[in-house]
């Protein structure tokens, strides 16, 4: 083990290996490998291919469904009571998702690296105030700085034991007290400490009290430690406040998909300026999980940059915000707004299809449509919604069949002449029928 341990510090003095390379190259390097991988496996597809997939795959298993419905029906064989309906192939994963997973799992050793390291470091500075102490204490008792530093070496200052016994090794060689204190600096790798090792060794050749100097460093040390531990105590509320608007971003998210997403569902096939626009295709969902994303990714760095100084060390923030969004987002925001799929039911037109009425007016008969079981049998209480396109209206917009497994509706043509196309939705299952409007004259 001790060999070990020495081969890799000879290795790390030799090449100057830095931390820097195992918690961001290689983590990075294996996340773009990762993303790569799946892309080009197929795994995973552009945002949106996944759910056209998945609708093509939905709309063979129903089409298959409907043929052997008809088949049975037909007479050319028998039903059985175990037939089944016929699985859609799994959707490929979308690359989002892929990126999500991917930039959390690079950003992770970094974030907890650098925090593990700010505390060593903490601690380090704690304990070089105790050592600046008693070197104080050591020479108001007679001796030089070097003999202080040479004699402090042979107690347990904690973390700070090592690098004491670095500078006292060199200074048994012959390096100067300066020297020392400056090598050891350097492996403490902290500014406050930098800062007032140079103080100590500016007072080791001042004329004056040098113990004095060296006990009213320690102690301005030990008070400039606890203005920092007070300072982030009181920014931690800023941290709560990030927190809690990440969740309020969220619900909102939620919010207006289980609300907003049904509403465009019933608009139907509206569109704007004539362009064909529709709002029904427009993919609120996978917007809200991006929004959740970033917001969660940049918000970590923003906590970071006010509460410790720095914005990498909010990289641990966005780690957390980001995995408890994509958690969140997999479990309610995307199943709230996916379309469920085809249900096990049949709708038929009984009535209203092919009428003709003047723009703008109800047609005269009402459209009659009933839902039916995959035995056949009327279905009651199922969900029924109406829309119609290009633009009209229909009343009521959703109901609920009545014991026979019928819902009507009364169809208000739009303002212009043409052909007009109602829809009635159930279960994911649709049907339509067209009217005509026609001006008197026209």
């Amino acid at each position: 083990m001790i060999l070990m341990k020495q081969f890799l510090e000879g290795l790390r003095l030799k090449y100057t290996i830095r931390r820097e390379y195992f918690t961001v190259l290689i983590p990075v390097a294996v996340a773009l490998l990762f993303v790569a991988g799946a892309y080009f496996s197929g795994f995973a597809v552009f945002p949106g291919a996944e759910k056209q997939a998945e609708k093509s795959d939905r709309q063979k298993a129903y089409e298959d469904l409907i043929k052997q419905m008809e088949t049975v029906e037909g007479g050319d064989t028998a039903a059985t009571p175990d037939q089944e309906v016929p699985e859609a192939a799994p959707s490929p994963f979308g690359l989002d998702h892929i990126l999500v997973i991917a930039g959390i799992a690079a950003i992770i050793p970094y974030a907890v690296d650098i925090t593990l390291e700010k505390r060593r470091i903490r601690k380090k500075e704690e304990r070089y105030t105790e050592f600046l102490f008693k070197l104080s204490e050591l020479m108001r008792g007679g001796l030089d700085p070097v003999k202080s530093v040479l004699e402090l070496s042979r107690t347990d200052l904690g973390a700070l034991t090592p690098h004491v016994r670095l500078a006292a090794t060199a200074m048994t060689f012959g390096k100067s007290f300066e020297e020392a204190m400056k090598a050891m600096t350097a492996t403490l790798k902290s500014e406050l400490i930098t800062r007032y090792t140079l103080l100590v060794v500016q007072a080791s050749y001042s004329g004056g009290s040098t113990s004095d100097l060296i006990l009213k460093a320690s102690e301005d040390m030990r008070s400039i430690i606890g203005i920092e531990r007070e300072k982030e105590g009181s920014l931690s509320q800023y941290t709560f406040i990030f927190y809690f608007a990440q969740g309020i971003v969220f619900f909102i998210a939620l919010t207006l998909t289980t609300s907003l997403l049904p509403f465009l569902q019933d608009l139907g096939a509206t569109s704007f300026f004539g362009q064909g626009n529709q709002l029904e295709d427009l993919d609120f969902t996978s917007g809200f999980f991006h929004l959740i994303m970033v917001n969660a990714f940049f918000g970590g760095l923003i906590i970071g940059k006010i509460s410790e100084g720095e914005a990498r060390f909010g990289l641990k923030h966005s780690a957390i915000l980001m995995v408890a969004g994509y958690l969140a987002c997999v479990m309610l925001l995307i199943p709230a707004g996916q379309a469920p799929p085809p249900g096990d039911v049949t709708l038929k037109v009984i009535s209203g299809g092919g009428q003709q009425g003047f723009p703008g007016l109800p047609l005269q008969g009402s459209f009659v449509i009933e839902v039916t079981d995959r035995e056949g049998n009327p279905k009651d209480r199922a969900d029924v919604r109406f829309s119609i396109s290009p633009s009209g209206a229909v009343k009521p917009d959703s109901t609920k069949t009545g014991a026979d497994g019928r819902a009507d509706a009364k169809v208000i043509l739009g303002p212009e002449d043409g052909s007009y196309i109602v829809t009635a939705t159930s279960e994911g299952v649709s049907v339509e029928i067209t009217a005509t409007a026609k001006s008197e004259g026209g």
